[in-house]
């Protein structure tokens, strides 16, 4: 089983074309598409939709978000994941990281956890 991922909004959609060009097997969502949460859901409802729905947040987002994992958590909830984006890093090898991370992890590899990109 492949993980899935939700964009966040200040995140290119972009990345998701891209990265279903490369492997469509990928479940990629982006906030503000339909059946996603809409463009101006706030970080801690954002990561309650990741949990119903078993998303790993791709995210730009290095300041808030470790608070709202830390506040998620001590209210006995959990996310699959919070992956950073590295700005060093192209959209390509983004792409590729994702796809890779996506193959070749485990079931709750990355639960409750935020992980700078690259993981490999």
């Amino acid at each position: 089983m492949s993980l899935q991922y939700l964009l966040d909004e200040n995140v290119e959609p972009t990345y998701k074309t891209q990265l279903h060009r490369r492997n469509s097997n990928i479940v990629m969502w982006v906030v503000g598409e339909p059946g996603a949460p809409s463009r101006g859901t706030l970080d801690p409802e954002i990561l309650c939709r990741c949990e119903a729905y078993n998303f790993v947040l791709v995210t730009n987002n290095r300041t808030s978000m470790p608070v709202h994992l830390i506040d998620h958590i001590e209210s006995d909830r959990h996310v699959p994941g919070i992956f950073i984006l590295n700005p060093k890093m192209s959209r390509g090898q983004t792409i590729e990281e994702l796809i890779f991370v996506a193959e070749a992890s485990f079931e709750k590899e990355y639960q409750d956890r935020i992980v700078n990109l690259p993981v490999s």
